[in-house]
Formats: C-alpha cells, structure tokens, sequence
C-alpha cells in the first residue's frame, strides 16, 4: 500500500494511486511501485479553450468515484495553447482535482494539425521543463509528448523519434522516475514500426489509437507484433468513426476493450465534452457539474459508464 503521499503529495486512501503508487514500465507492461502489472481505464479531455468547463472538481470527483475512472487525460491542443497560456491554470485545475481524487493525469502535448512534431519542438522543451519541474514530486502525473504525428511525409525514423529523444531528457533531468507516453506515426497507429525501432529510453509507453468503426483486425494485428518488443499506451480510443461520428459501434467497441485490457493496455475513451460529435460523452447543453443523469448521456457515453464500471477482462 503505498499510504497516499509522498514528498508533499497526498492521496485519499484506498484510491488508485495510493494503492498503486509510482508506476513504472517493467517487461513491456506497465506497472504498479510493487512491479504488479496495472490497467488504468479513463477519459480524455477535447480542446480545454472550447470545453473547458467540465474541466472542475465536481466533474472530476463524479468520473472518480463514481464512473471509477483511474486515469485522465489533459489534452493540450496547441492552437489554442499557444497563443493563450492562461489556459495552463485549467491544466493544473485538473492535475491538482485528479490528486484529490487520487487517481492519474496524463499531460497530452496535442499534436494534431501541427503533423510533425518537430515543428513544435522548442515550444515543447519549454512547457515539458516547466511542467516536470513542476510536478516532479507528483506520481500521478503521466507525459505524454505528442499525441498523433500524422502525414505520409512524417515518419518514425526522420520525425517522432528524434523529437521523442530531444523531450524525454529535459523531462528525465527534472522528474527523472516519471512515465512519458510517446506518440507513433499515422494518427499513432504504426506502433509497429516503432517497435522495430524503439528509443533508448526506460518508463515508455508508445501510444496506439483506434476507433472502432473504421480500425479492426489489422490495427489489431500491429499491436500484437508491437506488443512483443514493446509497452503500448491507448491513450485515445473512440466508439465511433476516426471522424467522431458515425456509430456509435457498441459491438465494436467491446471487441477492441477487450483484446486491450486481456493484454493489460490501459485506455482513455474520447472525449469529457458536449461536443456535436458521437464520441463525446455528453449530450449538447449537458451539465458540467458532474452527477450526470442518463439525459445528459450521449449513447457513447452510455456504453462508456458501463464499461468503466464493469470488471476488468481477464488477462490473455
């Protein structure tokens, strides 16, 4: 039992952190501070400028304790980062709600339009020093450092791997024991690829993403390749088309839920918003104050609720 804190962190007792302290990355899975393998089930955020107001307390300590979320994930967009840095009061709202909860935060620098990471490196230096140096006695903070390199001209070798190894240092040299999430190419589904060429680094995950109405059994297959070299993170996952729409695909989604949790890969279902999207969580117009009642669910939603509060499936 990890006895919810350290160096000045603290954690309600009995809460996923506080029974699985420190995670760390042993043999291609991700692990508890015992070496236990863990999965961790949760949420995404959409943009924090456009739907930021389901980014509070109330909303986070309902996904806790009451959808049993385990892990959140603070999504970065940066086209609207960059030109409005208040918006880091909102990432360190939900870094500071999910240590109340106990439960885990990932920070997602968010490339997307952006395509090559590299086009946002020294930004990134930046915000990763800042943060790590920030939350270095945090175990419940999580790096991601660049959500989906994307573009045929993007590639793991020229692109996300040298931008991987000139971030994962500066975070190392200030949180040095911290777990960094490292996207792959094409929308982080090449994770094979990846795995043919992994980065000289301990504590990684490398993302896969998938949407259960456009990716199926050769995604599928990718993984099960990739999984054999190294540990894989589905740090976006939607029950929808990769558009957001479409489906939801119930069917689907559970066929996918369960090849990854059977093969211990932690999740987060896109997305905490009201979006006029399928895969947002919510209705347009639902509250952000937590407590949801079923009208304030959209169908994914729904399917999503009821697949956090249900058991783990079993291990291959």
């Amino acid at each position: 039992m990890f006895n919810g804190s350290t160096n000045g962190s603290h954690y309600p007792k009995d809460s996923p952190v506080d029974q699985y302290g420190a995670l760390r990355v042993i043999d291609r899975q991700l692990c508890d501070q015992a070496g236990r393998p863990v999965v961790l089930r949760g949420i995404s955020t959409h943009d924090l400028k456009a739907f930021g107001r389901f980014i509070n307390r109330d909303a986070i300590r309902s996904l806790a304790r009451d959808w049993h979320v385990t892990v959140m994930r603070c999504a970065v967009y940066l086209t609207t980062y960059m030109p409005n840095p208040d918006l880091e009061q909102r990432i360190d709202l939900m870094v500071s709600a999910c240590e109340e909860n106990g439960i885990y935060c990932i920070i997602d620098w968010h490339v997307l339009s952006e395509r090559n990471p590299q086009t946002t490196e020294a930004e990134a230096r930046i915000f990763f020093a800042r943060k790590a140096a920030q939350y270095a006695s945090k175990p419940h903070v999580l790096y991601e450092i660049c959500n989906e390199p994307n573009g045929a001209e993007v590639t793991w070798h020229e692109n996300v791997k040298p931008y991987a190894e000139a971030i994962i240092p500066v975070i190392r040299e200030r949180a040095p024991d911290s777990v960094i999430i490292v996207g792959t190419p094409n929308w982080s589904q090449d994770v094979d690829l990846a795995a043919l060429d992994p980065l000289a680094f301990g504590n990684l995950l490398y993302t896969m993403h998938f949407y259960a109405g456009t990716h199926g059994e050769e995604l599928r297959g990718k993984v099960r390749k990739a999984s054999e070299r190294i540990a894989i993170f589905c740090s976006e996952w939607g029950t929808t088309l990769a558009s957001g729409d479409g489906g939801p695909f119930p069917k689907e989604s559970t066929a996918w839920l369960d090849f990854v949790e059977s093969r211990r890969i932690s999740w987060c279902n896109w997305s905490l918003s009201d979006a006029n999207e399928t895969s947002a969580l919510f209705r347009p117009g639902a509250s952000s104050d937590g407590g949801w009642p079923e009208s304030d669910l959209s169908a994914s939603g729904k399917f999503v609720r009821a697949r956090l509060q249900a058991p783990i499936a079993a291990g291959k």
